[in-house]
């Protein structure tokens, strides 16, 4: 998954935005597996000293690959892992470019760099105030990593999560989330499928895109959550226009566009 921009770190704990330093890291790719169809993640050495929130993102850069196009050897891409895990992973969707080729048949173990974190897409800290996260495809993966950590940290935050996919065989995460709903009452899923007519896989949850019906179905006040969407340049776009006119302050909807992924 590629974000096509973005800002330096927000604040991690108590540090003020701008003050972070960032650093380069060499690592090894320690495994690939595949988590939705034609989507794959990779899980690398995290260095000591690579702290990040929930939510940010990493440069990704090959060593001296075997082949490289015009799109180059370095890729930005959502950090999928939470803080609290012993690796850190990635998410990306198999496109045909020179990248993912190598990064999809590179030998495990093979080194490639990392710099960061990056990104101001993190956790609101006061917890009196709902989160609601609204992801499409691919846009899930910085939410998983924010979902396990306020999950299993139990952080006391009250999150709705509507994940929006055309089917549940390209839904990444969708049986871990699942998992995570069950066994956190502070933790709602609304998964909705728009191509269910497609899939092989029977389907009992929402289905159509996500709009001001349903996320009033789920939530109470649309005026009081801090609001999060990741996805396609055009998802989220359309997202924030919505929310805006459901009555939600534009300085609480919080967004990243992942484009080219």
């Amino acid at each position: 998954m590629v974000l096509e921009a973005f800002a330096q770190g927000k604040d991690l704990n108590d540090i003020a935005p701008g003050e972070r330093l960032m650093s380069a890291y060499t690592v090894k790719l320690k495994e690939r597996r595949e988590v939705a169809k034609n989507t794959m993640a990779f899980l690398v050495e995290k260095p000591d000293g690579f702290d990040f929130s929930g939510g940010q993102s990493a440069d990704v850069t090959l060593i001296n690959p075997p082949e490289t196009d015009a799109e180059g050897n370095t890729r930005a891409l959502s950090i999928a892992s939470a803080p609290l895990e012993h690796d850190l992973m990635f998410v990306t969707r198999l496109r045909d470019t020179a990248f993912k080729r190598v990064l999809k048949s590179m030998p495990l173990g093979s080194e490639i760099k990392i710099d960061g974190p990056f990104g101001s897409m993190t956790l609101h800290k006061k917890t009196a105030r709902p989160g609601v996260i609204l992801a499409g495809g691919i846009g899930i993966t910085p939410f998983r990593s924010m979902l396990v950590q306020a999950t299993r940290t139990n952080t006391g935050h009250h999150l709705i999560v509507f994940y929006s996919n055309r089917r549940p065989e390209e839904a990444a995460f969708l049986a871990e989330l699942r998992d995570l709903a069950k066994q956190h009452p502070n933790f709602t899923l609304v998964a909705t499928m728009t191509g269910i007519e497609e899939s092989k896989v029977s389907w009992t949850g929402e289905t159509g895109y996500i709009n001001k019906e349903m996320l009033a179905k789920y939530v109470k006040d649309l005026t009081e959550p801090v609001y999060y969407a990741a996805g396609p340049p055009a998802l989220v776009a359309g997202m924030r226009k919505m929310l805006v006119e459901a009555g939600a302050d534009q300085d609480e909807i919080r967004s990243e566009d992942f484009s080219g992924y």
